[in-house]
């Protein structure tokens, strides 16, 4: 990870909406969950996908070329583009960044909750 998801105070908040990893130029990019392919296509010059998945939830890959359509279902792991160059704020030492995002209705979440294992915690009464 070249940056991650900034906890922001309030919805308009300046900010970093998601996290950018470390990419080669031509990598793989593979659904995060199963879902429906709501967008793919080009937004401001960059490559954009966008997966709706169950529970509300859409996640978001940029820059990349789209090896997918509007419509099309996928399932996790299954390729819906390849990394391209040119994704601001990736440092010079690496080829290439995918942004990737996640959102719940219009919040935005981070999206490595969505691959890392977090340990619940319960909390039993303490008597003395």
């Amino acid at each position: 990870m070249t940056r991650g998801f900034d906890e922001l105070p309030h919805p308009y908040a300046a900010g970093h909406r998601g996290v950018d990893l470390a990419a080669a130029v031509g990598q793989q990019v593979l659904a995060a969950a199963d879902g429906t392919v709501v967008f793919a296509g080009t937004v401001a010059g960059r490559g954009v996908v966008s997966v709706d998945h169950a529970g509300g939830l859409r996640t978001t890959y940029q820059p990349l070329l789209p090896t997918v359509a509007a419509g099309d279902r996928v399932t996790a792991g299954q390729p819906v583009g390849t990394v391209v160059a040119g994704h601001d704020g990736c440092p010079e030492q690496v080829a290439a960044c995918l942004h990737w995002g996640l959102r719940r209705g219009e919040e935005y979440l981070d999206p490595l909750h969505l691959v890392l294992a977090s340990p619940t915690l319960r909390l039993k009464p303490w008597h003395r």
